[in-house]
């Protein structure tokens, strides 16, 4: 009988060791599922991580595709301002000339309207006096038959 309690014994120290098999065959199953789970989600991550980084670098691509398009336009509208500005300076300048020299007719005129009354009474007379007059005034002898000095001929090559 102490026989058979003893083999009994060994009978449950196998069925023991029969589940602790078990139960090691399942944890390990456990852990190996764990760890290609965990591989799997790693390799998720660094898809999304590359896929982030191939996008930034395209967006980096077009942004400066476009910041090159903007200095490119920037440029020529800074040439066509300065082409505008150097016009306007010409047309300015044109317009002072102009405005002196009409300034210096009508003066001229103001002048010949107030001899002209001396023309009639005597006309070889009254020539000679003109002739004279303007001989002696020393800012209209430099305004007569001068050409315009400011050109915008350069002006409209852009």
């Amino acid at each position: 009988m102490g026989s058979s309690s003893g083999a009994s014994s060994e009978s449950s120290q196998l069925q023991l060791s029969g589940s602790e098999e078990d139960l090691r065959q399942v944890m390990d199953q456990r852990k190996r599922k764990r760890m290609l789970s965990n591989r799997e989600s790693a390799k998720r991550s660094r898809m999304r991580k590359q896929q982030h980084v191939d996008d930034m670098m395209a967006q980096v691509v077009h942004l400066r595709k476009e910041n090159n398009r903007i200095l490119t336009a920037m440029n020529v509208t800074s040439q066509f301002h300065m082409n505008v500005e150097a016009e306007n300076a010409i047309l300015r300048a044109q317009m002072a000339e102009l405005t002196l020299r009409l300034q210096t007719l009508n003066e001229i005129m103001d002048c010949l309207n107030s001899t002209n009354a001396l023309l009639e009474t005597d006309q070889y007379q009254g020539t000679q006096m003109v002739d004279e007059f303007f001989m002696n005034i020393p800012w209209a002898s430099s305004f007569i038959n001068q050409p315009i000095m400011a050109s915008a001929d350069s002006m409209f090559m852009y």
